[in-house]
C-alpha cells in the first residue's frame, strides 16, 4: 500500500514537472510564434496585393494603347519588385534602415544565386548575347555602385538621388531600345478586365501592400529582438526570402515553359529595380544607416552577379552543374549568416 502511494505521488510529481517544463517552453516561444504568424500573414498580403496591383495596372495600360513590351518592361517588372519596395520603404520610415537595406541586398543574393540556381537545375538557361553583353554588366555596375556608396555605412539623399537618376536613364534606354526593336509582344496575353475592376484591383493591391508591409516589418523586427538577431540579418534572410517569392515562381514557371529569356530577364530586372529604384526612392525620402550590412554581404551580392556573368559566357547557357554550384554557394553563405546571427 505504501509503495503504491509512493509510486502514485512520484507519477504526479513527474507529470507536474513535465507540465511545468513544457509550459515554460510554450510561454517562451509564444511571442515568437505569434510574430512568425504575423510575418507569414504579411507576406501573403504583400504578394497578393502585388499581383492585384500588377493585373489592374496592366489592364489600364493596355486600354490606353501602351505597347505590351513597354508594359512588360515597366508595369510588370515593377509589380514583381513591389514587395521589396513597400517592405523597404516602410522599414526606412520606421527607422529600421538595416532591415530595408538587408531586404534589398538579400533579395539580390536570393535572385542571382538561389533563383538562378534552382531554375538552371530545372532547365539549363539559354541566355542571349545581348543579355550577356549589356544587361548583366549593367546589373554588375549597379551592384558595384551600391557597394561603393555603402562604404561609410550610410546611404545619403545624394547617394540615393544618384541611384534613382541612373534608374531613370536605364529605363529610358530600355524603353527606347524596345521601341526600336519593333517587338511589341503578344497583346493577346494581356489581361483584359473591366475598367471598374481594374481600378478596384489597383486600390485593393495598394492597400494590401501598405498594410501587409507594416505587419511584416513589425513582426520581423520583434522576432529579431526576441532572438537577439540584428535587423540586418533578418532582412538578409526571412524578409529577403519572403519578398523574393514572386521572382522565384515567375522564373521557374517561365523556364519550365521554355521561356528562359523571361526567367533571366526577371532576375536581372528585379536586381536593377531593387538597387536603383528601391534604394533610390527610399533613400531620398529617408536617408538610411546600414551599419548592420557587412562587407561580406555586399561582396557576396556583387560576386554573385559576377559569377552569373562568367557562367553566362559558357556557350551562353547556365548549365545544370553551374546551377547546382550556385545553389551550394548560396547554402554556404546562408549557413554562415545564421551561425553568426546571434
Amino acid at each position: 500500500m505504501f509503495v503504491r502511494q509512493c509510486r502514485k505521488m512520484l507519477l504526479i510529481l513527474i507529470n507536474s514537472a513535465y507540465t511545468s517544463f513544457f509550459r515554460r517552453i510554450y510561454l517562451s516561444l509564444q511571442p515568437i510564434m505569434m510574430n512568425i504568424v504575423y510575418i507569414v500573414f504579411g507576406i501573403v498580403m504583400v504578394l497578393w496585393g502585388a499581383g492585384k496591383l500588377t493585373d489592374g495596372a496592366t489592364s489600364v495600360a493596355s486600354r490606353m494603347n501602351i505597347p505590351p513590351i513597354i508594359i512588360g518592361l515597366t508595369v510588370v517588372a515593377m509589380g514583381t519588385s513591389m514587395p521589396e519596395f513597400f517592405v523597404s520603404f516602410v522599414s526606412a520610415m520606421k527607422g529600421t534602415g538595416n532591415l530595408a537595406a538587408g531586404n534589398v541586398v538579400g533579395s539580390n543574393i536570393f535572385n542571382s544565386m538561389l533563383i538562378v540556381g534552382i531554375t538552371a537545375l530545372v532547365v539549363p538557361m539559354a541566355i542571349s548575347k545581348s543579355t550577356v553583353k549589356k544587361d548583366i554588366p549593367f546589373t554588375v555596375l549597379a551592384s558595384a555602385l551600391l557597394v561603393l556608396m555603402g562604404i561609410d555605412g550610410n546611404i545619403s539623399r545624394l547617394d540615393a538621388a544618384m541611384l534613382f537618376a541612373v534608374f531613370i536613364a536605364f529605363m529610358a534606354y530600355t524603353v527606347q531600345s524596345a521601341r526600336k526593336g519593333g517587338n511589341n509582344g503578344d497583346a493577346e496575353n494581356m489581361k483584359e478586365i473591366p475598367m471598374w475592376r481594374a481600378t478596384a484591383f489597383i486600390l485593393l493591391g495598394l492597400a494590401c501592400l501598405i498594410v501587409g508591409s507594416n505587419i511584416f516589418v513589425d513582426g520581423a523586427t520583434k522576432v529579431a529582438s526576441l532572438l537577439g538577431m540584428s535587423e540586418a540579418v533578418i532582412g538578409l534572410t526571412i524578409v529577403a526570402g519572403g519578398t523574393s517569392l514572386p521572382e522565384l515562381a515567375t522564373s521557374v514557371v517561365a523556364a519550365r515553359k521554355g521561356q528562359c529569356a523571361i526567367a533571366m530577364g526577371n532576375v536581372i530586372g528585379s536586381n536593377v529595380f531593387n538597387i536603383l529604384m528601391i534604394i533610390g526612392i527610399t533613400g531620398v525620402i529617408n536617408p538610411m544607416e546600414i551599419q548592420g550590412i557587412s562587407w561580406l554581404d555586399l561582396t557576396v551580392m556583387l560576386l554573385s552577379m559576377v559569377i552569373l556573368w562568367l557562367f553566362s559566357f559558357t556557350k551562353y547557357t547556365v548549365a545544370r552543374w553551374e546551377g547546382g554550384l550556385i545553389v551550394a554557394m548560396f547554402a554556404g553563405y546562408m549557413s554562415w549568416l545564421v551561425m553568426h546571427a546571434v
